[in-house]
């Protein structure tokens, strides 16, 4: 059975007295859950995120880390320092990432190697532009995101391999794709994956929907075969709507 996942997405909010008790507030109403559900806080709350969920159910992951080992790259964030702080797990690829940074497919490449060398698991993140949408190139761009920066990949390297697909239409904007939607462009993933890596990778990655999903629509949309959990973001940031949409897959 494929793994059930959670993951919330702060981005660039919530300081430390922030982040202290959003997490305590998680800790004191998290349900009994079959899935994994893990928070990303920004870089500079990374330890003591970890600290205050030591023992607890729920995994600190990173929203981004540099290509490089080490090296002149003023302000950036290595694998091995997300490793040193109890970081397992590290989010590639996000469209904010893209569009605001400048992210190509050539880039994400070497992060993802580096990510992987260093025992990191990635949840993988890409989706389509409205203009995409409306023009019915959806399905071939996601395809090319796909084959640009993950088709080198080996078999083996797909057990550190989460996706998540996010529409750029559907992030903060309040719109979200429709269960319908989200069902035919997962189930259009995991064949993609298939195709290329075999059926066993294709049945067993676990595909994500991000895209403004918060406690009204949760339910439907992880109750679509194909779709195996949310990226969430801006639900993420209240401690009742997070733990709704746990309780939701």
């Amino acid at each position: 059975m494929r793994r059930k996942i959670v993951a919330g997405n702060w981005k660039m909010n919530n300081d430390l007295s922030e982040t202290e008790a959003l997490l305590n507030d998680l800790i004191a109403q998290m349900p009994s859950t079959h899935a994994s559900v893990m928070v990303a806080p920004t870089f500079v709350n990374l330890f003591q995120a970890f600290t205050v969920l030591k023992g607890h159910d729920i995994e600190v992951i990173a929203q981004n880390m540099h290509q490089e080992e080490n090296g002149a790259y003023t302000g950036e964030i290595s694998a091995k320092m997300l490793k040193s702080v109890g970081v397992n797990t590290v989010i590639l690829g996000h469209s904010e990432r893209r569009a605001y940074f400048g992210e190509t497919d050539e880039l994400l490449v070497a992060k993802v190697n580096t990510a992987l060398a260093n025992d990191l698991e990635i949840v993988f993140c890409f989706g389509e532009e409205l203009e995409d949408r409306t023009s019915g190139n959806h399905f071939s761009l996601v395809e090319s995101q796909l084959r640009n920066a993950l088709f080198h990949l080996d078999v083996a390297d797909w057990k550190g391999i989460v996706l998540a697909y996010e529409p750029v239409w559907a992030i903060g904007t309040g719109e979200t794709a429709s269960p319908e939607q989200a069902q035919e462009m997962h189930a259009f993933i995991r064949k993609t994956i298939a195709d290329k890596f075999g059926s066993e990778v294709g049945d067993e990655v676990s595909i994500l929907y991000g895209g403004s999903v918060k406690p009204a629509n949760a339910a439907e949309i992880f109750a679509k075969e194909d779709v195996d959990g949310g990226l969430i973001g801006g639900a993420a940031l209240k401690a009742a709507d997070f733990i709704a949409i746990i309780n939701a897959i």
